[in-house]
């Protein structure tokens, strides 16, 4: 019961941060609307967020392979916010692009630590790594609502009131640094003779699930940043039509996160990772081509396939890499998000020569890539990331 309540704390954690990823996306069609920024200019505000979070969350996943840092898991929650929260303030695009890459850095530092202390609380089960992942893809969802709700009828200067689900996230990870510190404190008193088993990395595995992740990335980035001014255009409506299909977005992504950790259960997480990806590309392409209302369920579609590998990669890549387990989750959890967002200017760019469903269509071959790259990649041993409370807290 403990671990499931601890599961259950950092799951509404994850979404409470992640609704800032979600946000930024979300802030677009206003940033547009408000201040007349182009396709390429508004791309370039997700890719202030992506951009310094992709690079940074690999960096504080190797240092948590150094040692434990739990009081990241609240204070880079509020970071994530407060960026979020200020971008709407002032009309210089230089100030916003610091207030989202801030905010970028906060949801960095909060993932690569939040996945390995979610692992080793989930001893290794698919379906709680799911729960945990579904946690971050329910913020997702809800930020297109929140948002819409915070500015729509006062402009961006509301942006301010965003910080609040930051303000909640913090204050529920407290409860999750206590029991870890309950545990470090009956770890000293009692005996704990097991250690890690000695298993080595599998690089070159390890190097494939992360080209197939940052390929799939792309592909959801480039939807979430677009797709709302898509939908807008594909069926003629308004603000609305463009709100729900990124909802739409998020919550096929909720779904298939789930969907991922009961098909594990079945079937070994390699193929399942596969048929998604394959699946994938056909919904994409849906996305690109199916005029009307139809659209939304191509979204939702595309959204369940390029979710439903999501918490699956995060433990391929920790069982890839034992070794560094806060390396592997930095990358296979948080740069999945991040890294898709540094192609958004070329697809900004793109759709202002052009046109923007002419600049989605290279969007339907990103599944193909991750399917090419995880077609060969063997299912690796479940590891049990620890085997004594000790260790369990060395490694968180």
């Amino acid at each position: 019961m403990a671990a499931n309540r601890t599961i259950l704390l950092l799951s509404v954690g994850h979404g409470c941060v992640d609704v800032y990823q979600g946000a930024v996306a979300a802030l677009v069609p206003f940033f547009v609307a408000e201040r007349a920024y182009g396709y390429a200019a508004a791309s370039g505000i997700v890719l202030a967020a992506s951009l310094l979070s992709s690079v940074a969350q690999p960096l504080f996943g190797a240092l948590t392979d150094r040692r434990a840092l739990p009081w990241l898991l609240p204070v880079s929650t509020v970071v994530g916010g407060l960026g979020v929260a200020a971008s709407g303030l002032g009309g210089s695009y230089g100030l916003t692009l610091v207030c989202v890459a801030v905010s970028g850095v906060g949801v960095a530092a909060y993932h690569p630590e939040s996945a390995r202390v979610a692992r080793i609380a989930s001893r290794g089960s698919h379906t709680s790594m799911g729960w945990f992942s579904l946690g971050g893809n329910l913020g997702f969802a809800a930020a297109p609502l929140m948002v819409t709700a915070a500015v729509s009828g006062g402009g961006l200067r509301w942006t301010p009131v965003l910080v609040l689900p930051a303000l909640a996230g913090s204050v529920l990870c407290l409860p999750v640094l206590r029991v870890l510190t309950d545990r470090a404190a009956s770890a000293t008193s009692g005996t704990a003779s097991s250690c890690l088993p000695e298993v080595a990395d599998d690089v070159r595995s390890f190097v494939m699930l992360s080209v197939a992740v940052a390929a799939r990335s792309v592909a959801f980035m480039g939807l979430g940043t677009f797709v709302a001014l898509y939908a807008r255009q594909r069926t003629g409506g308004g603000t609305a039509a463009g709100t729900a299909a990124l909802t739409v977005l998020y919550l096929g992504g909720a779904v298939g996160t789930v969907l991922g950790g009961r098909l594990a259960a079945r079937w070994d997480r390699v193929t399942v990772v596969r048929g998604a990806y394959l699946a994938g590309v056909l919904a994409v392409a849906g996305v690109v081509l199916v005029p009307g209302p139809s659209l939304y369920g191509c979204v939702a579609l595309a959204s369940g396939c390029l979710y439903v590998p999501f918490s699956l990669q995060v433990t391929l890549g920790q069982d890839y890499l034992p070794s560094r387990v806060g390396t592997a989750s930095g990358v296979t959890l948080g740069l999945a998000v991040s890294v898709g967002g540094v192609a958004g200017p070329l697809i900004g760019t793109l759709a202002d020569a052009t046109s923007l469903r002419t600049a989605l269509a290279p969007l339907v071959l990103m599944p193909a890539v991750s399917y090419l790259m995880v077609r060969t990649l063997p299912e690796p041993p479940v590891h049990r990331l620890a085997a004594s409370p000790s260790v369990r807290l060395r490694q968180a």
